[in-house]
């Protein structure tokens, strides 16, 4: 009709479905799980979903949001028919386009806080530390200094108060990178920052080798 030549061209919606089909839960065919996920990066797209960041780029593309850690066949759906992709061979020529250094700051921040959120699991609201140090090293790879980065990692790490990390602390740190390039600057009597920002700052000042 007339009034659809102004949408997108549409995917062949059988092919994306089967696709779908091949990787959803045995038990749910209206949702794939991490075993379904791994599988179709593994199998069929040739990269290693633990290691590779642009698993989590394409499930954030794709509109995985409803619960962490699967996506739903509605959601798989609509995003293939945005990403415009129905086959694997479509599915892998957007790898490339998946490198997070194509997202500019706003995406970005919406892309970090998705990848706490798909990390959940069960009914969490936080994430372990083990598991945002690894999660971190992935994502802010190459987005924020590697010293800070690294530092701190350590600093989470070897924090006994912290075994737990929630969202805004998790979101705080991103943004801390991105206000406060310089910690000489930072003023924790005018902080509005979590205390694990200010316990960070502290803990860098009393590094000797940090000092200027």
């Amino acid at each position: 009709s007339s009034s659809s030549s102004s949408r997108k061209p549409t995917i062949d919606e059988a092919a994306a479905e089967k696709i779908f089909a091949d990787i959803a839960d045995d038990d749910d065919p209206t949702v794939a799980g991490m075993e379904g996920i791994c599988t179709l990066c593994e199998e069929q797209l040739g990269i290693d979903p633990l290691e590779d960041i642009r698993v989590l780029v394409l499930l954030w593309k794709l509109g995985s949001k409803e619960k962490p850690a699967q996506i739903t066949k509605d959601e798989w759906m609509s995003g293939c028919q945005k990403m415009q992709v129905d086959s694997v061979a479509k599915l892998k020529d957007l790898l490339p386009s998946l490198d997070t250094g194509f997202l500019d700051q706003t995406e970005f921040k919406d892309f970090y806080k998705f990848c706490f959120q798909f990390n959940r699991q069960g009914t969490h609201r936080t994430l372990d530390k083990e598991m945002v140090v690894a999660l971190m090293k992935m994502v802010l790879q190459g987005r924020i200094s590697t010293d800070r980065l690294d530092t701190f990692c350590t600093f989470v790490e070897t924090q006994t108060s912290y075994t737990r990390i929630t969202l805004d602390q998790w979101t705080s740190f991103l943004d801390f990178c991105y206000e406060c390039e310089d910690l000489s600057t930072y003023d924790e009597s005018n902080s509005a920052w979590p205390v694990l920002i200010d316990e960070y700052v502290e803990y860098m000042e009393e590094q000797p080798k940090q000092k200027k």
